[in-house]
């Protein structure tokens, strides 16, 4: 019997070790086929928006991963209207090209997936949550365990310690989070980048640069 054609997909690619967990299971999936990847990028400023990572770090993954790159791109400040914009004008060619899907590293928030929902409802796409549900805890030694690599790149000090910025992403971290943090970073506590990962073709080379604060959050400049 002829088996089914897979679905194309889009995967939501912020750099870091969610969205890199997310990839991974989708491309483990017989039944989709992985066509890109899809970053918002800060006009300008040339980096991963939220995370701050810089543009050059982003192309050298999709490189490793042998995935081509698709941006969104913003400008600084921007509102829900601007990201909103720049993501269907990203997107529009990818759905013209049949892709229906855009992957997701989401865990638990609802109302951020209702949101993506919302969001891609208008061109006849949807969302797709490889590792929805998933025990953060767990998923994070995963991680760790699997052979990801990944350092924090950018830290809310509201809710853990701003000395954690710039630190690997490793079981030693795992255990110096403070009570109540998410260990994935789910509540926006940290963002990482992902240097080198098992569905990576070869490690992505980088160098620390400056800590620096920035709108009450801490940013690791990686370069």
């Amino acid at each position: 019997m002829p088996q089914p054609t897979p679905t194309p997909v889009i995967a939501s690619w912020s750099g870091g070790k969610d969205s890199s967990l997310a990839l991974q299971a989708v491309l483990a999936d017989p039944g989709r086929t992985v066509t890109a990847l899809l970053t918002t990028v800060t006009a300008s400023y040339e980096r991963v928006s939220m995370h701050g990572v810089r543009s050059e770090l982003l192309e050298a993954q999709a490189a490793s991963l042998g995935l081509p790159l698709v941006t969104a791109r913003i400008p600084p400040g921007a509102s829900n209207a601007d990201y909103e914009a720049a993501m269907l004008h990203a997107l529009r060619p990818v759905r013209g090209r049949g892709v229906t899907e855009v992957v997701f590293g989401d865990l638990f928030l609802a109302d951020v997936r209702s949101y993506r929902e919302r969001l891609l409802a208008p061109l006849g796409m949807r969302g797709h949550y490889p590792i929805w549900g998933r025990n953060t805890r767990a998923l994070a030694e995963e991680f760790v365990a699997a052979g990801f690599r990944a350092v924090l790149v950018c830290v809310d000090p509201r809710q853990v310690p701003a000395g954690l910025c710039g630190r690997e992403f490793d079981a030693r971290l795992l255990a110096e989070l403070p009570p109540g943090a998410d260990p994935c970073g789910e509540n926006g506590e940290f963002h990482t980048f992902v240097y080198d990962a098992p569905i990576f073709r070869r490690p992505v080379p980088w160098r620390p640069g400056e800590v620096v604060e920035r709108d009450g959050f801490w940013y690791a400049d990686l370069r």
